[in-house]
């Protein structure tokens, strides 16, 4: 219970950051260089543009950005879990708060740096926010949704729909601030992909005398299924047995301690898995 009650806190905390780095990001770095975010940050900050030079209608990024979020949080609501909705509600409500009244901080007035280190530290914040049971809302919670529905990464497709609303928004305001929005965004997307590991899977093989032992406590920090293989060292002629998993690759780590412990002399080889088939467990979002 403890354990439990100190990863919500840790959680929280992280989600705070998260919403921090990405407010910043969007007022010292997007803001300044004209250029547009990702997913409903960038559709919103399109939007309040529009209003405000074609209609004269002057309404904040942060009202579209947090009301559009509200919408798509209670849409996906029931399916992707009520604690990481509710941490994604958070992270996207300090978005909407900072940028109304966070001063930016210019560091940088060449456009391609600030795409480029604006990116970066949007993708770092938006990773963060992944890792800790949440998202930057928006978009991630129809990609996450998808995602776990069909059990592999949808991160390339939100980066095509992405490129998409940035070419509208060249159409109306030129190509330039459309070309340094996709560089800022597709720095965005390989801070993700790099950070965020629950959808890739890795393949774990143990050589070991005490299979039982290793299994036994692998089985007790995951829910994935393992298979025994008998198997005879070419060296000393010893029979000893294989162990053969597939998980998440966040796990990893978690059952290569297991195994050691049960048996600090088994042999580990971990590989990169491309795709999963068949009965393979996905924890769900809290």
């Amino acid at each position: 219970m403890e354990k439990k009650i100190n990863n919500k806190v840790l959680y929280v905390t992280m989600v705070i950051l998260s919403g921090t780095l990405q407010a910043a990001a969007y007022t010292s770095f997007t803001e300044p260089a004209g250029l547009y975010p990702s997913g409903v940050s960038g559709f919103s900050r399109l939007l309040s543009n529009i209003l405000l030079d074609f209609f004269q209608i002057n309404i904040p990024y942060s009202y579209f950005y947090f009301s559009i979020n509200l919408i798509l949080a209670i849409i996906v609501f029931k399916y992707i879990g009520k604690w990481f909705t509710c941490l994604s509600l958070l992270q996207t409500g300090i978005v909407s708060l900072l940028t109304l009244y966070l001063k930016p901080i210019i560091v940088l007035d060449e456009p391609i740096l600030l795409a480029v280190f604006g990116g970066v530290i949007n993708g770092i914040s938006s990773g963060l926010a992944l890792e800790h049971n949440a998202s930057t809302g928006g978009l991630d919670f129809l990609t996450i949704y998808f995602s776990n529905k069909y059990n592999k990464s949808l991160w390339s497709y939100t980066f095509g729909f992405n490129c998409l609303m940035v070419l509208i928004a060249g159409v109306i305001y030129g190509w330039e601030v459309a070309c340094y929005s996709i560089i800022f965004q597709f720095c965005t997307t390989q801070m993700i992909k790099k950070m965020h590991k629950r959808y890739t899977h890795q393949t774990i093989t143990i050589i070991t005398k005490k299979p039982d032992e290793v299994t036994s406590e692998i089985l007790s920090h995951t829910r994935h299924g393992i298979t025994q293989i008998n198997c005879l060292g070419a060296y000393r002629k010893e029979e000893e047995m294989i162990l053969y998993t597939v998980v998440n690759s966040f796990q990893s780590n978690d059952v290569v301690s297991s195994a050691l412990k049960a048996d600090p002399n088994c042999f580990i080889n971990i590989q990169n898995t491309v795709d999963v088939h068949g009965n393979y467990y996905q924890k769900p979002l809290d």
